[in-house]
């Protein structure tokens, strides 16, 4: 039997998973959106939906399956996904001070994006490569 991959440009750890179930319970349905900028400005900024709105501006760049009813949309600014589209994305947590207005900011965690180039493969299927 021939498994068919499935292609992503994010995804999230266990652990980054486990925050977002809590905090899900807390706050409902959440989002991410990646921004480009300094500081603070470059994490994963975690809201509830309809905390943050996204504009024409924004690449939605998946879903993640955190084990909850609802996938968590992700999205990354137009500018910032000009950077990143060679890259896949992985959300992940650390113990720290979580960034501005993301709602983990309480929990003594923040959330961290690890990345990784994404594959020939990945090149391919998403027209970032020789077909």
């Amino acid at each position: 039997m021939t498994q068919t991959r499935q292609f992503t440009r994010v995804d999230v750890t266990d652990a980054a998973a486990g925050l977002l179930r809590e905090l899900t319970r807390q706050h409902g349905p959440l989002m991410f959106h990646q921004s480009g900028g300094c500081c603070d400005g470059s994490a994963p900024m975690c809201y509830p939906v309809g905390m943050f709105i996204t504009g024409p501006s924004d690449v939605h760049l998946g879903s993640i399956d955190a084990g909850l009813d609802l996938p968590v949309e992700v999205f990354i600014s137009e500018a910032q996904f000009e950077y990143w589209k060679y890259t896949h994305l992985t959300i992940d947590v650390v113990p720290g001070r979580g960034a501005g207005f993301s709602v983990e900011g309480p929990t003594g965690n923040r959330f961290i994006v690890r990345s990784r180039m994404l594959d020939d493969d990945e090149l391919v299927h998403f027209g970032l490569g020789p077909s």
